[in-house]
C-alpha cells in the first residue's frame, strides 16, 4: 500500500495555489509582473515595527513577548479593533475578535467550523482563490452566488440537495480577483437571502482600507447590526486583515462575530496552533496605535496614482475586444478577454516574448470555467513600470487576437 492510500479522501481535492506557484517564477531578471497581490514592501512602516519590536524586547515586556498567551489574541489589540471597527459601523467588544495569523487562517477555521461534505458554499464567479482552497478541503459543493437577485432561496436550497446551504462567501470591497465593489442594495438584498436560507455570511474585508475614489458603503456586518440591534442577533462573519495596510509577513488577522461564533472559532484554534504569535501580535498593535490613521492615507495616494496609471494605459494599449474592470479602490483590475483567448496561453506567451507576468483568470473560478479571463495586480509595481507592463501586454494580445 502507497503512503498516499492512506490519505482522507480531503486531501485528493487540495491543489497548489497557481499564484503561488507562478510567483516562483518570477526571480528571472527583467521580469515584469502584475501577478501576485501583494503590497509594495517600500511601503512599509519599517521604522515603526523597528521600534515596537525593540520595545517588545525590553525586560517590561519580552517575558510576555515570547511566552505562550490565551487563544482569543492580544487583550490590547483586540481592544484596539474595537475601536476600528467602530469607525466601519461595527459595534462588538473584545469578546467578539478573535486573532487569527492572517485571514487565510480565518478561512480555514470558518470552513472548517460550518461545512461538512457534501453541504453547499455559496461564492461569486469568479471569487477569491485563496477562499476556494480553504474551503475545498472540507469538501463541499460550490453554487455561484447572484447578487442580482435572479436566484432565490428556494432555488439554492433545490440545488443543494442531500446537504444544507451553510454560508455565502464574499469580499464586497474591492474584491480579489475582480477589483469590483457590492453595492449598498445588493448588500441588503444578500443579508435577506441569508435570514431565508438561514445561512451565515463570511465578509471578507481585507481591502476595505483601501479605498481611492467614490463614497464608502457600510460593511455587511454593520448594516445587519442596524437591522437587529446586536451583533450577538447577527449572522455576519467579518475578517480582517494588517496584511495589505501594515505588513503581510506578520500574518496578523482577525474575526468579527457573534460570541457563540467566536467561542467555536476558539476552540479550533486550540487544537491547530494554540494562538497567533503574541510577539507578533503585541508589535502589530503598537504601530497601529502609532501609526494607522496617518499610514492609510499615504497608501491610498499610493497606490491610487498606480491604479490610475494602469487604467490609462489599458486604454492606450489594449486592442479592441478587450474588457477590463475600473476598481474604485484595491489591488486588482480584471480583463476579459476576447472569446478563444486563453488566458493560460497568454501567460506563457507573455513570459517568452516580453517577460510579463500575471495570473490567468481560471484559477478563480470553482468550475474551472473563465479561461479568457486574467486577473492585473498594480499594488506592487511604480507607475513608469504599470506603463510599460501594460503596453507589453498590449503587443502580445495584438499578436493573439490578429
Amino acid at each position: 500500500m502507497s503512503t498516499q492510500a492512506l490519505f482522507a479522501t480531503r486531501a485528493s481535492r487540495m491543489k497548489a495555489s497557481e499564484i503561488r506557484e507562478l510567483l516562483k517564477l518570477l526571480d528571472q531578471p527583467g521580469i515584469i509582473s502584475f501577478a501576485g497581490g501583494i503590497p509594495d514592501p517600500a511601503l512599509f512602516p519599517k521604522e515603526e515595527f523597528a521600534q515596537a519590536f525593540q520595545t517588545a524586547m525590553t525586560a517590561d515586556h519580552s517575558d510576555r513577548a515570547l511566552q505562550y498567551s490565551v487563544s482569543e489574541g492580544y487583550g490590547p489589540l483586540r481592544e484596539w479593533l474595537v475601536d476600528h471597527m467602530r469607525g466601519y459601523g461595527i459595534e462588538c467588544g473584545a469578546e467578539n475578535i478573535l486573532i487569527t495569523s492572517g485571514s487565510q487562517q480565518a478561512l480555514d477555521y470558518l470552513g472548517k467550523l460550518y461545512l461538512s461534505p457534501g453541504d453547499t458554499a455559496l461564492v461569486g464567479w469568479p471569487t477569491y482563490l485563496g477562499a476556494i482552497n480553504a474551503f475545498d478541503a472540507y469538501e463541499p459543493r460550490f453554487d455561484r452566488l447572484r447578487l442580482n437577485g435572479n436566484q432565490g432561496a428556494a432555488e439554492y436550497a433545490a440545488a443543494a440537495g442531500e446537504g444544507r446551504v451553510k454560508f455565502a462567501y464574499l469580499s464586497p470591497d474591492f474584491a480579489n480577483p475582480t477589483g469590483e465593489t457590492v453595492d449598498l442594495r445588493a448588500r441588503e438584498g444578500l443579508l435577506d437571502l441569508a435570514d431565508a436560507l438561514e445561512i451565515a455570511v463570511i465578509e471578507d474585508g481585507a481591502y476595505q482600507a483601501l479605498r481611492y475614489e467614490g463614497d464608502a458603503i457600510p460593511p455587511i456586518l454593520a448594516l445587519e447590526q442596524k437591522r437587529k440591534g446586536s451583533i450577538e442577533a447577527c449572522r455576519t462573519i467579518y475578517c480582517g486583515s494588517f496584511s495589505k495596510t501594515l505588513s503581510p509577513g506578520l500574518r496578523v488577522g482577525w474575526i468579527v462575530a457573534a460570541q457563540p461564533v467566536i467561542q467555536q472559532l476558539v476552540l479550533i484554534k486550540q487544537a491547530a496552533d494554540l494562538h497567533s504569535p503574541t510577539l507578533n501580535q503585541m508589535t502589530t498593535e503598537q504601530v497601529a496605535r502609532t501609526c494607522f490613521d496617518s499610514h492609510i492615507p499615504m497608501l491610498r495616494r499610493t497606490y491610487g496614482a498606480r491604479r490610475n496609471a494602469m487604467l490609462q494605459a489599458l486604454e492606450d494599449h489594449m486592442p479592441d475586444g478587450v474588457e477590463w474592470t475600473r476598481p474604485e479602490g484595491g489591488m486588482f483590475i480584471w480583463l476579459t478577454l476576447p472569446e478563444g483567448v486563453d488566458g493560460a496561453a497568454l501567460l506563457a506567451r507573455s513570459l517568452e516574448t516580453v517577460k510579463l507576468a500575471f495570473v490567468p483568470g481560471r484559477a478563480f473560478f470553482p468550475d474551472g470555467s473563465g479561461a479568457n479571463t486574467v486577473r492585473l495586480s498594480f499594488s506592487n509595481s511604480d507607475e513608469a513600470t504599470i506603463r510599460e507592463g501594460i503596453a507589453r501586454l498590449g503587443q502580445v494580445l495584438k499578436t493573439q487576437i490578429g
